[in-house]
C-alpha cells in the first residue's frame, strides 16, 4: 500500500517565550536527524541516558517535517494509570518495573497460538523508526520517533483464521509492580482492541523503543501498540496478550465510561469529548493551541477504513 506523506506544520503556529528560551535544546534535537543522514547515527541516541541503543534500526517510510518532542518531555509526561494518575507518576513509579523475562500470549482465532518470549516475538522483524504524532484525548500532543515494526507482519506470521474480525490486547496485571492497579480506577487488566483491518494497516506498529533506545518502562516497555490516527489511550502499553476474536472487544475506557469513550477512538475534531472540545490541541513545549487535524493528520492514509460510517455514532 502506498503511504502518502502527512501534512507539514502550519507556518502560522507561534512559539511562546518558554519554548524560545529552550531554543538550544530544540536546535540540538533538530540537528540529530541531519547527523544521522551523514553518519548513520541513530536519532536521539545522545539524548537517552540509561537506555540501551537498539541496533540496526532503519528509517521507516513515514516521516513528518515537524520538530520532535524532547526526550525529557516524552519520558516524564505520561498517561499510564498502572503507575499512577498524575502525569509524572509513571516515570517515578516504574523505575523498578521488571520487563525481563517477558512473555506474550497469542491465542484465539489463530493458527499459530502460543506463549512467545519477547525476544522470539520481535527478532524476526526488522525494526524501523517511525516519526508519528501522538494525540491525547485530553487535548495535548507530541511528535515521537518510535522504533518498532508493523503489526501486520506479526499478524501474518501467526495466521489468523477466516472468522477473526478483531484483535484484543491486554496489559500485564501485577499490582505488586504496578501501584496504580491497587486503585479502583479501571477494571484491570487494561484491555484495548482494533478491527482486524485497522490492525493490518501499515501505519499500525508494535513499538519496542523510541529515540533509537529501548522503550522506557513509563512509555510501555517492553512492547506497546502505536496507532497514530487514534487517541493515545488506544495505544496499549506493556502488552502480555494478543487475542484474535470474531466479536468486538470491550476496551477498558469503553467499559468504564461508554458515554465518553467509544471503541474506535479516532481523532476527530468534530466530535467533542462530553467534558471538553477536541477541536484544538496544545503541543507539549508550545503555549498556543493549534487546530486538531482529522485522524490526527493521517486522513489521507486511513479515512478509507471508515467510508460510509457515521463517525459521530462510531466515535
Amino acid at each position: 500500500m502506498l503511504i502518502k506523506p502527512a501534512p507539514d506544520i502550519r507556518s502560522s503556529d507561534i512559539t511562546d517565550e518558554r519554548v524560545y528560551l529552550r531554543r538550544r535544546e530544540f536546535m540540538k534535537a533538530a540537528a540529530v536527524p541531519a547527523v544521522a543522514a551523514l553518519t548513520g547515527f541513530t536519532p536521539g541516541a545522545a539524548l537517552a541516558f540509561g537506555q540501551d541503543t537498539l541496533p540496526n534500526v532503519r528509517k521507516g517510510v513515514v516521516t513528518l517535517n515537524e520538530a520532535l518532542t524532547p526526550w525529557d518531555d516524552v519520558t516524564t509526561y505520561n498517561n499510564f494509570y498502572e503507575f499512577g494518575m498524575d502525569k509524572g507518576d509513571p516515570s517515578r513509579n516504574a523505575k523498578k518495573f521488571r520487563t525481563k523475562p517477558w512473555t506474550v500470549k497469542i491465542d484465539g482465532l489463530v493458527n499459530k497460538p502460543g506463549d512467545y518470549l519477547i525476544e522470539d516475538l520481535v527478532k524476526p522483524h526488522a525494526l524501523e523508526e517511525r516519526v508519528y504524532r501522538l494525540r491525547c484525548v485530553e487535548a495535548w500532543s507530541m511528535v515521537i520517533p518510535w522504533v518498532g515494526f508493523p503489526l501486520k507482519d506479526l499478524i501474518a506470521r501467526v495466521e489468523p483464521q477466516g472468522t477473526a474480525k478483531f484483535v484484543e490486547f491486554a496489559t500485564l496485571h501485577d499490582p505488586k509492580q504496578m501501584p496504580g492497579q491497587r486503585l479502583d480506577v479501571l477494571e484491570w487488566p487494561y484491555v484495548e482492541g482494533l478491527r482486524l483491518d485497522e490492525a493490518m494497516h501499515p501505519l499500525t506498529i508494535l513499538a519496542t523503543g523510541l529515540y533509537g533506545k529501548t522503550l522506557p518502562n513509563q512509555n510501555g516497555a517492553p512492547l506497546r501498540l502505536v496507532v497514530p490516527w487514534k487517541y493515545g489511550f488506544k495505544s496499549i502499553k506493556s502488552i502480555v496478550r494478543i487475542r484474535f476474536t470474531a466479536k468486538q472487544p470491550v476496551s477498558s475506557w469503553q467499559a468504564s465510561a461508554p458515554q465518553e469513550y467509544g471503541f474506535y477512538s479516532n481523532v476527530n475534531p468534530g466530535v467533542d469529548h462530553p467534558r471538553w472540545s477536541q477541536a484544538r490541541e496544545r503541543r507539549i513545549g508550545e503555549f498556543f493551541k493549534r487546530e486538531t487535524l482529522m485522524f490526527n493528520g493521517y486522513a489521507g492514509q486511513v479515512a478509507g477504513l471508515y467510508a460510509g460510517m457515521d463517525l459521530k455514532k462510531f466515535y
